[in-house]
């Protein structure tokens, strides 16, 4: 199997002083899920109920395993070498798909939300595997393991898009936790083992410098979003319709 990987070696190398710092690449393809954050409120905003909470939740955290995930992947992948930066910027194209379909994921775009999610999830894996096949053996082997889990949660996701209402609901909400519960697991597979907590060789610095810097992004964004509601209000006098209206427009 190793003899179909990557010849080029795609993985980061250890650096020489602190740690890696986030690269520019890492932050454009954070901004699709600045928009797919966006997108939840906007699903959130027009359906406050109950059930319209818990759609919302479940969409949430499938964005939030999609963008943990890939930024684990370049923990250990050199998003300046070409073809993992030709990765990001292809499940950039999916994640548009992703983002875009949200508002209506319960609806008419359930079916394209599923498959651009499936997409990416094992579109990633598949070429983490690829890429690190020849270099890491133990990384492949938990790449196959986390593939395996996202293959059946990625099953879940496109015969749910096939139903309607509460049954939809109902099997997103077994594919979210089935993805949620798998580290727990050490993504176990029969005939591949569990994943070990030694097997993961992580960078700490990297991983908690990339989560405040998309923080921060996540911002910026709505102050963006502040300051165009404010420039569309009548400016005669004390507008006291300003702070109510700057804020509803953050949903």
């Amino acid at each position: 199997m190793s003899g179909l990987g990557a010849r080029q070696f795609l993985l980061r190398k250890a650096p020489e002083h602190g740690h890696h710092a986030v690269t520019f690449i890492e932050l454009f393809f954070d901004l699709v899920f600045v928009f797919a954050i966006t997108q939840l409120s906007h699903h959130l905003l027009h359906d406050l109920s109950v059930i319209g909470l818990l759609q919302t939740l479940v969409l949430f955290v499938a964005v939030w395993w999609a963008w943990i995930d890939t930024a684990w992947v370049t923990n250990w992948l050199d998003p300046d070498r070409k073809p993992v930066r030709l990765m990001l910027l292809a499940l950039m194209l999916v994640g548009l798909v992703l983002s875009a379909s949200l508002p209506k994921a319960f609806h008419e775009g359930g079916l394209a939300f599923a498959l651009a999610y499936a997409t990416f999830q094992t579109g990633r894996s598949a070429f983490t595997i690829w890429a690190v096949a020849r270099h890491d053996r133990a990384q492949s082997l938990n790449f196959k393991r986390i593939l395996a889990w996202q293959a059946l949660a990625s099953v879940l996701w496109i015969v749910g898009a096939f139903l309607h209402g509460e049954a939809r609901l109902g099997l997103w909400m077994l594919a979210v936790v089935l993805e949620s519960l798998a580290p727990s697991t050490g993504f176990f597979v029969p005939g591949l083992g569990a994943s070990k907590a030694a097997d993961w060789k992580v960078e700490g610095r990297h991983l908690s410098e990339r989560c405040a810097l998309f923080i921060i992004i996540a911002l910026g964004e709505s102050i963006l979003v502040t300051g165009a509601t404010a420039s569309d209000l009548a400016w005669t006098g004390l507008n006291p319709h300003f702070p109510s209206k700057a804020l509803i427009s953050l949903s």
